[in-house]
């Protein structure tokens, strides 16, 4: 492997990469290698990279306005079922409101210590209440206890949110120091699942010719059991 990439700040507003790593994925990705489902093929690589890759739950998703205005941003993926990708989140924060008014998005995976990424595109639907209160009873204390005192994306003072959440703990009898208490699912907290319409893994290679493998979903009778069509993409 080369040596790593080499930033040269060549004038006071300029900032010139001379060079990057070479990339060399261990594996060869082509369409008759990878799985008929791009779910069975996603948890093949997510379980393959359990140890190797650090925080490979980490996801860039992407949302946009009704206008098309884009917005981007890193959460974390905590749900693969037979229909997608599941993340938790509040259902006012910015995120929520432009899949409220645009269900479409996008997700990228990127594992840079096995030269991987994956690329997802799709509809947006929340999931059950039966689903988030399920995962939120599942979460550490004081992230149930954060989920009520931040109101997502709004404008706050310093200290707002640390004063709300002694208040909680008043509200909700939480101790110092207790562990456990039972906190109840927000009305304005919960999960989205994005369906997805394509799936791209990406396997990077020397010299920039990297193996692309796009699935395309096929119009079919269901969400949960959609017909794919596989192709290599130009790298």
């Amino acid at each position: 492997m080369s040596a790593p990439a080499t930033v040269t700040q060549v004038s006071p507003d300029k900032i010139s990469i001379l060079n990057h790593q070479q990339y060399d994925a261990p594996d060869t990705l082509a369409p008759s290698t990878v799985l008929p489902s791009p779910l069975d093929q996603f948890r093949a690589w997510f379980t393959s990279v359990q140890g190797h890759v650090h925080e490979p739950e980490a996801m860039a998703l992407s949302t946009a306005t009704p206008d098309g205005l884009p917005s981007t941003r890193i959460v974390l993926f905590k749900q693969l079922d037979s229909r997608g990708f599941i993340f938790f989140t509040n259902y006012t924060s910015r995120k929520s409101r432009e899949l409220e008014a645009n269900p479409r998005a996008s997700l990228a995976f990127y594992w840079r210590e096995v030269h991987r990424s994956v690329r997802v595109v799709g509809r947006a639907e929340k999931v059950s209440k039966e689903e988030s209160e399920e995962y939120f009873r599942s979460r550490p204390l004081g992230s149930r206890l954060s989920a009520w005192a931040s109101r997502q994306s709004t404008v706050i003072q310093d200290g707002d949110v640390q004063k709300k959440m002694e208040v909680l703990k008043e509200k909700f009898g939480v101790k110092e120091d207790q562990q456990d208490a039972d906190i109840p699912l927000p009305e304005f907290w919960g999960g989205w699942r994005i369906i997805p319409d394509e799936i791209e893994f990406w396997a990077g290679k020397p010299s920039r010719v990297h193996d692309r493998v796009r699935y395309l979903r096929v119009d079919g009778p269901s969400d949960d059991t959609p017909q794919w069509k596989i192709d290599r993409l130009s790298p």
